[in-house]
This record gives structure tokens, C-alpha cells and sequence, in this order.
């Protein structure tokens, strides 16, 4: 599968027809320059397993306000026939709402709504998996960032509150697969607060293989000083060390000569819950937030040690069967 350019990364995996079941979601996130606010909207298509007359498009858009103490979050199903994804380039259609290289736009009941520039700062791909896994069926979850630094200008709009979106960073990511990994927790960082040019993009994944689980599979890339340090092959997953509580995750992982650790955390109120539909059936709930801290530390051969802090610029989620009490699931 060739992932190596921002066009190749990006074009659609699914096959309207199919039997298999199949979820895909092309997704945008950014956070202001100095305040706690971001924004998340994801264009999805749903297609359940042995249903491909049920397949439909999906429209989600989150609004985090830090300073307000606010989070507006809505969801959209919109018909499949209204709905339109390229299988060679970034152009995706969910009814009107409309995703490309340069522009967003969309509109969720009248509650949210925005319209977006787009200006990809870097569009070298960034693959959380090793290359050789994205083709065979197992995992069933794949992840690519092909625009891991991008600039938004534009506005988003909430319950008729425009808010002026001027040069916030953030990025575009493109995931796809015939299930949801069972549990995971994600992070991202674009721009950390004291290298604003630096990206961190991690995971720890659970599987359930014959009602056993698997232990924690940790796979980080860092982009950092013109340098790509990828902690992502098989054996470095399985070695790593990850523990994952409600609003805290960590791990510590390294090979050849470089190693780090993160820790990534965020209070209740700065969460909200999203259900997903699980192709193959049953429901996950994502706690998500993107507005979390992440504090990184770098030991690399060669180099002085390096400590990384964003304090509210962090993406972070943490996908489960089940929520826990204290979170507002939204959505």
C-alpha cells in the first residue's frame, strides 16, 4: 500500500458493496496559538458488517473552550448516496460539508458550523504502524497523518457564537479499518510549547484474541530538530511499558540508543464522550479531549536530554467498552 505521499495517504480504502464490514474517518484538529481552545471535526463513513445497503456518512464536530469552561459536541448521519470520498486524493463530501487539501467546511443542525482554510505546513506522512502492517487484515485499525502540521485561518461558529480562527495549528489525519482496536489510548502534539516546530503522535493499543487480551502495544513517532525517531516497529511495541488510568497515561519505550517517556493528562471537565458504532456490532465510547498536557523526555544517543511540555495543546483519547461515571458522553 503506498502511503508515502499526502495524496496516497489520504485516499479512501472502501469498497461500496462490500459485505465486510468497514468504518473510515478523514479528521481535522487544531488548537489557538496561546489560549485553551481547539476544535475537532471528523467526515466518516460507517458500513456494518453484512449490511452494505446500511452504509451511511457520519459528520462530528467538537468545539473545546478551555477559558469558558465549555465543549459543544454534535454528530450528523447523513445518507451514503449524499456522500462522496476520492479513492486517489483528499476530497470528501459528507452532504454539503466538504474536506480538501485547502479548505473545510460543514454545518451540524444549526449548532455548529465552520469554514476553514487549510495551508499544510509539512505533509510528509507520519505512520504510527510499521509500513509493512498497513496491508495484511490484522491489526483492523489503521492510522496515517498525512498533514501533521497545518495552519487553519476561518471561523468556527457555536449556538451562534462566531469565533475567529487565526493562524491555529493543528493537523489532518486519515484512519480506516473493518473494526475499532478494542481499547486504545491516543495522543498527538503539534507544536509543543517550547518547540513549536517539534510533532509527537502515539498510541497503546489492547486487543481481545479468543476472549483473552493482549498486553499493551505502545507505537510513538517523534519528529524533533529535522530528526524522525520512530518507535514503532513490532518489537519496540511489545517491550514498551504503558499504564493507562481515567485522565492519565503513560509509557516509556526505546531502542537504538534512544528512549523516552510521556505522560499525558487531563481534568474531568476537560473531556467529553463520543459513542461510535462498531462495524462488526456493538458500541465503544471515546473519551476524548484536546486540551490535555503532555510532558515528554528524550534521551537520544549523541544528543543532550531534552524536555518537552505542552500544557493544554495536547490531543488525547482513550477508547473503552465502557465510560466512566464522572464523563458526559455527548454524542
Amino acid at each position: 500500500m503506498d502511503l508515502g505521499t499526502f495524496a496516497a495517504a489520504n485516499a479512501c480504502r472502501f469498497s461500496r458493496g462490500a459485505a465486510r464490514s468497514h468504518y473510515e474517518s478523514y479528521f481535522i484538529r487544531a488548537n489557538h496559538p496561546t489560549e485553551p481552545r481547539a476544535f475537532w471535526f471528523r467526515y466518516t463513513i460507517f458500513s456494518p458488517r453484512g449490511r452494505p445497503e446500511a452504509t451511511v456518512g457520519e459528520l462530528w464536530a467538537i468545539s473545546f473552550d478551555g477559558v469558558a469552561g465549555r465543549i459543544d459536541a454534535h454528530k450528523r448521519v447523513v445518507p451514503f448516496d449524499a456522500c462522496s470520498f476520492d479513492r486517489s486524493r483528499l476530497d470528501v463530501a459528507v452532504g454539503a460539508a466538504r474536506l480538501t487539501r485547502r479548505s473545510a467546511t460543514g454545518e451540524i443542525a444549526r449548532a455548529i458550523g465552520w469554514e476553514l482554510d487549510l495551508e499544510p505546513l509539512d505533509e510528509r506522512p507520519v505512520l504510527l504502524l510499521p509500513a509493512s502492517l498497513y496491508d495484511p487484515p490484522v491489526p483492523r485499525a489503521k492510522s496515517v497523518t498525512p498533514a501533521p502540521f497545518v495552519l487553519f485561518n476561518g471561523r468556527v461558529t457555536t449556538s451562534g457564537r462566531p469565533v475567529a480562527i487565526d493562524g491555529w495549528t493543528g493537523s489532518q489525519s486519515h484512519n480506516w479499518g473493518s473494526a475499532h482496536t478494542d481499547r486504545y489510548a491516543w495522543g498527538q502534539v503539534v507544536g509543543f510549547d517550547d518547540a513549536p516546530s517539534a510533532y509527537l503522535e502515539c498510541a497503546t493499543a489492547r486487543y481481545r484474541v479468543g476472549g483473552l487480551w493482549t498486553p499493551p502495544l505502545t507505537t510513538a513517532v517523534l519528529r524533533l530538530d529535522g530528526e524522525e525517531l520512530r518507535f514503532n516497529t513490532v518489537a519496540l511495541a511489545i517491550s514498551a511499558d504503558a499504564t493507562l488510568e481515567e485522565t492519565r497515561w503513560d509509557f516509556v519505550t526505546g531502542g537504538g540508543g534512544h528512549r523516552a517517556r510521556a505522560t499525558f493528562s487531563a481534568p474531568n471537565e476537560a473531556f467529553v464522550g463520543l459513542t461510535y458504532d462498531n462495524p462488526p456490532g456493538g458500541r465503544k465510547v471515546c473519551q476524548n479531549s484536546k486540551l490535555a498536557r503532555c510532558e515528554v523526555e528524550l534521551w537520544r544517543r549523541g544528543a543532550p536530554y531534552r524536555r518537552l511540555v505542552t500544557q493544554s495543546r495536547a490531543a488525547f483519547e482513550i477508547l473503552s467498552d465502557e465510560p466512566p461515571r464522572w464523563l458526559r458522553v455527548a454524542v
